[in-house]
């Protein structure tokens, strides 16, 4: 079967559950790795995106493949890749991982890892942007120079796809250490 006559179709949490309990799927998460170390379903296979297409899925073609991602638009932009798995049936998970958590469904859960490196930016960025703002009215008016160019890097950000912040952030001591045992929910 080639990939054009293929079609992905979408579950919801309890049917991939359900999938699982039977040993009829391979749930397959394309988040990044800090993502994953953070929280996953119980049992699923890591994927990153950018190892997608070097995976070796050999071991698993019998069964159903699930795809997710967090929310379910990593998933969806990237159909077309899954396609060329060489799975015969083909999922993706409706809400991702989040509508899995929605349905109280358990997960694996690492209080102690660290928090995914955009989420990471975001918080950084915001904090100077604000830090910015409260000294350029307090101390000097200079100091909102500093919201502008966090602002900036931002956007140049988002048009090149590189952040610096990002890489800054990476090799921050609380990246590089080992996380704690996890909790299983």
């Amino acid at each position: 079967m080639n990939s054009a006559s293929k079609t992905i179709r979408v579950i919801d949490a309890h049917t991939l559950k359900s999938m699982l309990d039977k040993d009829g799927a391979v749930a397959i998460d394309i988040r990044e790795p800090m993502e994953f170390a953070r929280e996953h379903i119980i049992g699923s296979r890591h994927v990153p995106l950018s190892d997608l297409d070097r995976a070796d899925f050999s071991a698993d073609l019998h069964k159903a493949a699930v795809f997710l991602c967090a929310s379910g638009v990593r998933t969806v932009a990237n159909e077309e890749r899954f396609l060329a798995t060489g799975f015969s049936e083909i999922y993706r998970l409706e809400g991702g991982l989040k509508s899995w958590k929605a349905s109280r469904l358990p997960i694996f859960l690492n209080r102690h890892a660290p928090i995914e490196i955009m989420r990471q930016v975001q918080i950084a960025a915001g904090l100077l942007v604000v830090l910015g703002v409260i000294l350029g009215f307090l101390v000097s008016p200079l100091f909102f120079l500093l919201s502008g160019f966090i602002g900036a890097g931002l956007i140049f950000a988002g048009v090149t796809g590189f952040c610096g912040m990002a890489r800054v952030l990476a090799t921050a001591p609380w990246n590089q250490r080992r996380s704690r045992a996890p909790v299983t929910q």
